[in-house]
């Protein structure tokens, strides 16, 4: 702190979230001060806004369709690659919003990526257990002789 004004900001995207905050004393023989400050929850939860695209609904021979009829040898002609690769990516992007539905995802679900399923799940589950038992001092029968 200098002449009374605190320097050090915290930030957040919502005003709410933070209070008490609080100086606490030099950090050693610096002029740098400790700031505390409370991370407040959210009194209701969100609803989650992540989409993610409706794969089983989409019209696929449409998608194909679209870019079918883009003569690529002309887009692309004498194009460097990043610019062949923002043009291409254009036209795919308009294809799949005309083509693929999105979808909201909510629940557990909403904060797992979409290639997580419950086979592997339940892999990283047994290799969890394993690794506990490691630390114990177990071998399990994975572990070979012992």
């Amino acid at each position: 702190m200098r002449r009374g004004a605190m320097l050090d900001l915290v930030l957040t995207n919502k005003e709410v979230l933070v209070g008490n905050v609080k100086l606490k004393g030099s950090l050693g023989c610096s002029d740098c001060e400790i700031v505390e400050f409370k991370i407040l929850r959210a009194v209701r939860r969100a609803h989650s806004k992540l989409t993610t695209l409706g794969l089983r609904r989409a019209n696929f021979g449409f998608f194909r369709d679209l870019l079918g009829r883009v003569s690529w040898d002309k887009a692309l002609e004498g194009r460097e690659a990043q610019e062949s690769w923002s043009l291409f990516k254009g036209h795919l992007l308009q294809a799949q919003e005309r083509c693929i539905p999105t979808k909201r995802k909510s629940g557990k679900k909403a904060r797992e990526p979409a290639w997580v399923n419950k086979e592997l799940l339940d892999k990283v589950k047994h290799k969890k257990e394993a690794y506990r038992g490691w630390k114990k001092g177990h071998c399990l029968s994975s572990c070979g002789s012992g």
